[in-house]
Parts: structure tokens; C-alpha cells; sequence
């Protein structure tokens, strides 16, 4: 069977990697050392994939301009004590090990800076499987599409042939932004009824139905 992509991005936290709880804590002890408000657990949740200026202003938006430099300082405290412990899916390495094997292209669009995309890559041994990456730090945060325009653009691959994976409604809004398909992933940082409000290819729990899912369909 001829394939239908060529590049298959993938998102980083909550997708590949298990960091939602953390990502999530870390923003709520970082409130709490500051005494801010302590956003819900959903709230903490929904910003996950989001550029960190960005997703803390959407999970803390009652905090004074002044305290946003110093509330991504305590979170970094918080994450960074935790970070190099994090665990990737079930499934994770070998799915991706199997694509780059098989011959395609394959990239990372990101919340995270470079620095702790690079920190991810090197402590799970999965930076040789990505050809490229892009993060927030670097381009514009998602939903806007630069991300996957910088990463097809840099791969000569198509909007057409090119396939999206996130856990997050702003990765599937990223991918309609590109004109790029997309499957979400239920395991990550959103619910599956608000993934499957925005018509991905399909939502998966976890990588092992990714994986059929691809010898199937990709």
C-alpha cells in the first residue's frame, strides 16, 4: 500500500510524553508560592501545549503584569525538579521507532522552549528519530499554524501529505489552521469529547491503537 503521508508531526507533552499531571502542578504550586489564585485542575490542564507566557496568562488571568516573570520562574522551579523523571506513553518509542524505519519524515510542534524540548529529547533517547522541531519560543504559539508551515517548509513535504498528532484541542485547531489532517490522542491533557468536537481523522486512547491505526490508514 502506497503511503498516504510523508510527515507525521507529533506534540510533545501529553502526547508522546506522560508530563500532563506535572505540567499542570507545577503551575498550581507555583500559584500557590506566589499566593495567586490556584487555577482548577481542568484550567491547569487546558493551557498544556500553549507557550508558557501564554498558557499562564490563560490559567492565571486575574495576576497582576508584574507577578507573569516570576510565576514562569517558580514554575520551572517546580517542573524542573521533576522533568528529567518523566516517563514517555506506552508505546511511544516503539510507534515512532517503527514510522522512522519505515521512511518517514518526522517532526515535533511544541509548547515547551528549546531547552526543554532538547532536555526531553536526550533524557528518553528519542532525539534521533526526529528530523525536525519546532517550539514556541522559537516561531508563533499554536493554534497558529507557523509551527507546522516552518516544519513542512523545512521538509519539502505538502499540507496535503502531512499528518498531525496531539492530545490538545490546540493542536487539532493548529492542524485546521495548516490545512494539515490530524488524530487526537484521549490519553493527554484534554477531554476526548472536546478533541472529538473538532472532527479529527480519528481519537485514539493510546498508542496502541495509533499504531493500528497507521498500518491501516497511513
Amino acid at each position: 500500500m502506497s503511503k498516504r503521508y510523508d510527515l507525521i508531526v507529533f506534540d510533545w507533552d501529553g502526547t508522546v510524553m506522560d508530563s500532563t499531571a506535572v505540567i499542570a502542578g507545577s503551575i498550581q504550586a507555583a500559584c500557590r508560592d506566589l499566593e495567586l489564585t490556584v487555577p482548577s485542575d481542568e484550567a491547569a490542564r487546558h493551557v498544556i501545549g500553549l507557550g508558557l507566557q501564554q498558557a499562564l496568562r490563560y490559567a492565571v488571568p486575574d495576576a497582576p503584569e508584574a507577578m507573569y516573570e516570576p510565576l514562569v520562574l517558580r514554575y520551572r522551579h517546580h517542573f524542573l525538579a521533576q522533568d528529567g523523571a518523566i516517563p514517555l506513553f506506552d508505546g511511544a518509542r516503539e510507534t515512532i521507532a517503527e514510522l522512522y524505519d519505515a521512511g518517514y519524515r518526522l517532526g515535533v510542534a511544541t509548547g515547551k522552549n528549546r531547552n526543554g524540548l532538547e532536555r526531553a529529547l536526550l533524557s528518553t533517547d528519542m532525539k534521533g528519530y526526529f528530523h525536525a522541531t519546532r517550539t514556541a519560543e522559537q516561531t508563533r504559539s499554536k493554534p497558529d499554524p507557523t509551527m507546522l508551515f516552518e516544519l513542512m517548509d523545512e521538509l519539502g513535504v505538502s499540507a496535503g501529505r502531512t499528518l498531525m498528532i496531539g492530545d490538545t484541542t490546540h493542536d487539532l485547531l493548529l492542524a485546521q489552521n495548516a490545512k494539515v489532517d490530524a488524530v487526537a490522542l484521549g490519553h493527554g491533557a484534554h477531554p476526548p469529547e472536546q478533541l472529538q468536537e473538532l472532527n479529527p481523522l480519528a481519537l485514539l486512547d493510546d498508542f496502541v491503537q495509533l499504531r493500528a491505526w497507521f498500518k491501516a490508514n497511513a
